[in-house]
């Protein structure tokens, strides 16, 4: 079964340990996405000690890392920028390699930068990670954080224009009700879970799946374990538990996979890798979701979103 994930934080764990994909000893490693056909967003994610001076520096380090990681794999991995790319990896046996941008501090307030990074490949933004930048103000800030800055607003719409993916996790919700009144595109949560199954801050209300959802967008169930249920205990069938969640609050077009692997600490048991991400297929057929459904939450929603925003 196709797999498309919408979140990892592989490229940092790569280059924080001066490793390459088929030695990395994280969550995600060569063999683990030679494991079936399927797609990946490599998030960017900028460090705070970046912050204020340095954070495209890091993130440009991290982007030729990817582009590195493809020419030493290109037998097995192929650049995606478009829905189109993806399928022509697959029908090439190659697995499909999407780049993203985790944190809008490595813009540097410049709409310039958004143009360069998309021209190096992104294709996916998150505007912010936990704390106020230049865009807008991330979970931990609260709702007293306010939402989208003017700036945010003009980055969000060169977005639109280029075709790039808006992301919503990690916003607070008033920056989260202003992506979606500003947007004209459809937009992501890529690695987000249901707040009434775990109170966290960084999961979503009801209200926010449902809006999220009736505007065509998706959202990707998130595995750090304390997303996943209050005490931190969780197992497959907690992130299960989610999916189907989702699905009957946003219906079956709007949940999708976003691990968040080597980018979090504690995992499900049963997910304990990227190589047992198809253990979900099991769970959810003991559930009863007909196969079209689970083929959409495994990769499929993702799939035609990025048909629908990346042409």
């Amino acid at each position: 079964m196709f797999v498309f994930d919408a979140h990892i934080d592989t490229l940092l764990r790569l280059l924080g340990k001066r490793a390459n994909l088929q030695e990395a000893q994280g969550h995600v490693n060569l063999a683990h996405l030679q494991g079936g056909p399927g797609a990946q967003f490599f998030a960017v994610f900028v460090e705070p000690r970046y912050y204020h001076g340095l954070a495209m520096h890091q993130a440009v380090e991290m982007i030729d890392l990817f582009w590195k990681m493809l020419e030493d794999h290109r037998e097995a991995l192929a650049f995606a920028g478009s829905a189109e790319d993806i399928r022509r990896a697959r029908s090439e046996g190659r697995f499909a390699c999407l780049l993203a941008i985790e944190g809008g501090e490595a813009l540097e307030g410049k709409l310039s930068s958004l143009r360069m990074f998309y021209r190096l490949g992104v294709r996916l933004l998150t505007l912010t990670w936990n704390f106020r930048n230049e865009l807008a103000a991330g979970q931990m800030e609260g709702p007293e954080g306010g939402g989208l800055s003017r700036f945010g607003r003009e980055v969000v719409e060169e977005m639109n224009r280029l075709g790039m993916i808006v992301d919503v996790s990690h916003l607070n919700e008033p920056g989260f009700w202003d992506v979606l009144s500003v947007s004209r595109d459809p937009v992501m949560a890529s690695h987000s879970n249901a707040k009434a199954l775990c109170p966290h801050p960084r999961n979503l209300t009801d209200e926010q799946i449902r809006a999220l959802a009736d505007k065509g967008g998706v959202i990707g169930v998130n595995f750090c374990a304390a997303f996943v249920r209050a005490d931190g205990q969780a197992t497959a069938e907690h992130v299960a538990d989610h999916i189907e969640y989702l699905i009957r609050v946003g219906g079956e077009d709007c949940a999708a996979l976003g691990s968040d692997f080597d980018g979090i600490d504690e995992v499900p048991v049963g997910l304990e890798d990227y190589g047992r991400i198809r253990t979900l297929v099991g769970l959810l057929e003991k559930r009863g979701l007909r196969e079209a459904v689970i083929e959409k939450v495994m990769g499929g929603n993702l799939l035609r979103f990025c048909r629908q925003v990346l042409g």
